[in-house]
Order: structure tokens, then C-alpha cells, then sequence
């Protein structure tokens, strides 16, 4: 009897190790995958904190930018209303009056060059300017003839 007992044992013992073998080839595989997936999600955090820095940086840094609530209160913008610019309205604009850079420049007080180079987007007005050009935006056609009349 204790032949097959040891036989019986043994077999027992050979086949328990193949489960256990099983289990873990799938607990190992499954493993791996967490392991890769927790790999990407750390290269996605430091993505995303390079990114956090670079926007703290450019936030921290001051601003240029005329639509911004901040440059209108740094430049005391009279009405309290914010000023957005727009290249392509202020050509559309002055070619709806029929004026040429030179005459639209005198009606901002600016220089007819000042006025191309902000329809071309190579530069933008200041808070200041833009309460000048919306009081040009404001005037008609006989006004602005007017104004430019006088001066």
C-alpha cells in the first residue's frame, strides 16, 4: 500500500504544480501589462508637468496681449469695456470708408505704416489705441470726411 500511496502522492503533487505553473504564467503575463500601462502613465505625468511649467512660465511672464482684461486695466482702458483686435476688420473697415492708411492713421493719430502694419499682423495697438480705433469704428462716412476735413 504504500507504493500507491507514494505514487498517488506524487501524481497529486505533479499536477498541483502544473495549476499552480498556470496560474502564475497567467498572473505574470497579466503583470507585465500593469507594469507597461504604469510605465506610459508616468511618461504621460511628466508630459503633462513639463507642460503645467510651460504654461505657469508663460502666464507668470507679462502680457503684451491687447484682448486681455489685465492690459486694459494696466492701461486704464476709460470705459471699463474690453477691446478685441482684429486685423481683417480693421481693413474691411477702412475699405468700407474708402480710406487710404495714410488718412485712416490721421483719424487714430497714428501713421498710415502703423495702420498697414496692423492690418498685416506683424504688430497690435495698445489699449489706448484701441479706444481710438473704436471711436473711429463708431463714426460714418460723413463724419470721418468731416474730421478729416478739419484736420
Amino acid at each position: 500500500m504504500s507504493d500507491i500511496e507514494k505514487v498517488l502522492r506524487a501524481e497529486i503533487s505533479r499536477l498541483a504544480r502544473k495549476e499552480v505553473r498556470g496560474e502564475i504564467e497567467s498572473l505574470r503575463k497579466a503583470s507585465t501589462q500593469q507594469r507597461s500601462a504604469i510605465a506610459e502613465l508616468r511618461r504621460q505625468i511628466d508630459a503633462l508637468g513639463r507642460s503645467l511649467k510651460q504654461v505657469s512660465k508663460a502666464a507668470a511672464r507679462p502680457r503684451s496681449n491687447v484682448g486681455s482684461v489685465a492690459a486694459a486695466d494696466a492701461d486704464g482702458a476709460s470705459d471699463g469695456t474690453r477691446r478685441r483686435f482684429s486685423a481683417t476688420r480693421l481693413a474691411s473697415h477702412r475699405a468700407k470708408l474708402g480710406l487710404s492708411a495714410a488718412d485712416y492713421g490721421r483719424l487714430v493719430g497714428m501713421s498710415g505704416a502703423t495702420i498697414y502694419n496692423w492690418e498685416q499682423g506683424k504688430s497690435r495697438p495698445n489699449a489706448g489705441q484701441l479706444q481710438a480705433l473704436a471711436a473711429v469704428r463708431g463714426m460714418g462716412k460723413r463724419e470721418v470726411a468731416a474730421h478729416l476735413a478739419k484736420a
